[in-house]
């Protein structure tokens, strides 16, 4: 997958074949996401043309609207990784300003989808807006596009027990710690990456029960609590279980992302692991002794190897 960074690098009209493209957020990735990247990758194929994603960075509700909370699903790098697995040809990571955001949505068209990419065929969820005011429709860009001779086709929400499949909902079903309906609407489980730091060995010394603690740089986690994982590092696959939390039986205050990986044993300060979710077991406690915390750990490994075996 060819990436192409910044607006000033999108000027590449008749470099690609049949350009075939889809604008959105794609925060997370989700089935829905997929979806659309699955007919823009037919359709290229179809007429051994160019499938084409048009994405932002930062996502713009950071950029029009700072004070929103928004907490992304997927890092950057994340994303384009998702993004490279579904088969897109080009991905575009566009520069959003507050000025590209002031934009006519006919200047954006014009500008960027006809003059700049040549585009032949568009693709879009049914929710899609841009442009200054969100006044760039699905329908005003149909409309458009009969005009500037490119096919648009907007695609219908992909719904899972009658409910649409969003970014908003899976974010809502992680604050919740629904990790399992949250992989069903992402078609996998969701995750989280970062580097293993030094903790307070509190697990090691006083519990018996080593954990590698991280640093994440992704924005959102499921709630507090104790889940069932899978840990994945140096191309290696374990089982574990994660706390999120504060360590409340210690009187910890700072939130803390830690694992204990089942059958492992070893040093991993500095490396890179990932986290994924598979179900959550049981909210976070405050015991009155250690003894009684490490029993109920023993209690969650052995909940963990269930469901994970």
């Amino acid at each position: 997958m060819k990436v192409i960074r910044g607006i000033d690098a999108i000027d590449f009209r008749g470099k690609f074949p049949y350009p075939v493209l889809t604008i959105g957020n794609f925060d997370g990735v989700h089935i829905g996401h997929r979806a659309i990247f699955e007919m823009v990758e037919s359709r290229a194929r179809e007429n051994n043309g160019t499938s084409m994603a048009f994405t932002f960075e930062p996502h713009p509700l950071k950029v029009v609207a700072p004070s929103t909370p928004l907490r992304l699903l997927t890092t950057s790098e994340e994303k384009e990784r998702l993004i490279r697995a579904c088969g897109i040809d080009v991905l575009i990571l566009a520069s959003f300003s507050k000025r590209f955001a002031d934009q006519h949505p006919e200047e954006f068209i014009k500008d960027i989808l006809v003059d700049r990419i040549g585009v032949r065929e568009v693709f879009v969820g049914h929710d899609y807006s841009f442009g200054k005011g969100r006044k760039g429709t699905p329908e005003l860009l149909k409309k458009l596009g009969e005009g500037y001779g490119f096919k648009v086709t907007v695609l219908d929400a992909v719904k899972i027990d009658g409910q649409i499949v969003s970014s908003s909902k899976i974010r809502s079903l992680l604050l919740k710690g629904d990790v399992e309906k949250a992989a069903r609407f992402l078609g996998r489980p969701y995750s989280i990456e970062g580097i293993v730091v030094e903790g307070r060995k509190i697990g090691a010394s006083v519990l018996g029960i080593p954990t590698a603690n991280i640093t994440t740089p992704n924005e959102i986690v499921p709630k507090e609590g104790v889940y069932a994982v899978t840990v994945s590092f140096d191309k290696d696959r374990y089982m574990g279980v994660a706390n999120i939390g504060k360590n409340p039986t210690f009187g910890q205050e700072k939130m803390s992302y830690e694992v204990h990986i089942l059958d492992f044993s070893g040093n991993l300060i500095g490396k890179r692991l990932r986290m994924n979710f598979i179900r959550r077991i049981r909210d976070e406690i405050r015991f009155d002794t250690p003894g009684q915390l490490s029993l109920q750990i023993k209690n969650d490994i052995m909940t963990a190897r269930d469901v994970l075996s």
